[in-house]
């Protein structure tokens, strides 16, 4: 984000190893052949764990991942040093340099993670043996592999982000900050609005909080559908928080700036739970297809360990949809135009602020944006199709009501988010109010219906509100009514 009449870096000149002259060739054989040995040896480690059954333990887990990390993390380095040895080509592209950066600290920080979690297995294994499949079951190896995945993911974000804005020359008059135009309110108006987005902000923060509550609490919601609805209401619940708060405090401020750093923050987060929620609807749709379709096998397949992963697995892959785009946005040269024709700062509309070429951006949105968007949605699709051939094919009243009540509702909000989506970023070549009044459909309204449609009319949540508010109840005659203790003298 710098104006365009500045002279940016394009490229780095890596300096390479201090080898002796005449001793190039020695050293490229020598590294050569570690890079093929650990590639070979890491990749050896990974089939046999896979293809043997007796390796199938929490050691051996933790080992093939790590095995692929340090596969991984040679590779960042590695291939491009000995192509600068072999060509004496030692440039390498601003974009590759941040992207060698990345990959190095993720997967750097994710060794760091595995070994630790490895050490807490053989913890387990030596000092607790009797409790040992208990405690290291399927589902906990998952979330720590999972977690590490994640965290080691934000760690490498962080310190990447922080460099980038430092890769531009000092003496520059950079864009410091962004002007959200908000929401196009009828002067006179600002108090009516904000009460009511307020409302609905709080809302949608306490109905979330609500469900994911009464999931931990009752035993009886721990089942998939709910830990995956859990795992969709935290999302909701930071999807608005990253633009909600913001819209308010400039409605009620009037003061519409936001820096530049914290536009990108914003941009990269809303990106990161929306890709989210999209994931988690498509995984939504499909436990829903294994338990209609194949209820005998439903136990079998969704179990403890493969719910961790489809929920990791969409953490991960939403972090890095989200680190694709802000990355590609943080490149580009803003002008004098500062000015955001949005509530907050969306990808679409930054990018016709943008004064450089935006191709590779509209590249990435329609290519990478796009399979992501007709995967989850292609899911999704395919899942319902799916439970209705198999319902249409010995057709009941009770039948077909039980699968509308279930699935019409969350197709009803699917259609909702992605119709939106879809005329936002695909299908709207000018940007205006209506694009403004649609996003705030997906931002804003759809994170407020989700747990009245998904949750609030569904008879086990209601079940489970009922015990809390009974338990409740309970505990507060108790201490407004303690019990008399009756003590007996004894003489």
């Amino acid at each position: 984000m710098r104006p365009e009449n500045q002279s940016s870096v394009s490229q780095f000149l890596l300096l390479g190893l201090p080898i002796p002259p005449g001793q190039q060739g020695v050293f490229f054989t020598l590294f050569l052949g570690m890079y093929l040995t650990t590639v070979l040896g890491n990749l050896l480690i990974i089939l046999l764990i896979r293809l043997d059954s007796r390796l199938h333990t929490p050691m051996y887990f933790f080992l093939s991942h790590l095995a692929f990390s340090d596969l991984s993390l040679s590779s960042v380095t590695v291939p491009k040093m000995l192509m600068n040895m072999q060509t004496w080509q030692q440039s390498i592209s601003h974009v590759g340099c941040i992207s060698q950066l990345y990959f190095f600290i993720h997967f750097a920080g994710l060794d760091n993670f595995l070994l630790a979690v490895m050490a807490y297995d053989r913890y387990v294994a030596i000092c607790h043996p009797l409790y040992y499949t208990t405690i290291m079951r399927e589902g906990l190896c998952a979330l720590l592999v999972a977690g590490s995945w994640i965290v080691a993911c934000v760690h490498a974000l962080i310190h990447t982000l922080l460099l980038v804005r430092l890769m531009r020359p000092e003496n520059q008059s950079s864009v410091s900050q962004f002007l959200l135009l908000g929401l196009p309110i009828p002067p006179g108006q600002q108090g009516v609005f904000f009460t009511l987005f307020l409302g609905m902000y709080l809302t949608t923060v306490l109905g979330n909080l609500l469900i994911i509550l009464l999931i931990r609490l009752d035993s009886r919601l721990h089942t998939p559908m709910y830990f995956f609805l859990s795992h969709l209401a935290f999302s909701d619940i930071s999807l608005s928080s990253v633009t909600v708060p913001k819209m308010l405090i400039n409605m009620q401020t009037e003061r519409q700036s936001i820096p530049n750093v914290g536009c990108i923050s914003q941009l990269y987060f809303f990106i990161h739970f929306a890709g989210l929620d999209n994931f988690l609807l498509a995984v939504m749709a499909y436990d829903r297809y294994v338990a209609i379709c194949h209820p005998l096998y439903y136990t079998t397949i969704m179990k403890e360990g493969l719910l961790a992963l489809l929920v990791a697995g969409s953490w991960i892959v939403a972090c890095v949809h989200a680190l694709i785009h802000t990355l590609l946005l943080v490149r580009l040269s803003f002008c004098a135009d500062n000015t955001i024709t949005h509530f907050f700062c969306d990808l679409a509309a930054l990018l016709k602020l943008s004064c450089s070429d935006i191709s590779l951006n509209e590249l990435v949105i329609f290519t990478e944006g796009g399979m992501i968007f007709f995967l989850c949605f292609g899911v999704i699709s395919c899942s319902y199709i799916r439970i209705g051939t198999i319902i249409l094919r010995v057709p009941s009243t009770k039948r077909l009501y039980k699968a509308f009540s279930t699935c019409g509702s969350h197709l009803f909000v699917v259609s909702l988010y992605y119709g939106t989506l879809v005329s936002v970023y695909f299908s709207s070549t000018s940007w205006d109010s209506k694009d403004i009044i649609a996003s705030v459909m997906y931002t804003i309204v759809t994170p407020m219906l989700n747990p009245f449609i998904y949750s609030l009319r569904n008879r086990d949540i209601k079940q489970a509100l009922e015990m809390c508010v009974n338990r409740f109840k309970f505990f507060k005659q108790q201490s407004l009514n303690p019990p008399v203790v009756v003590r007996s003298t004894v003489r």
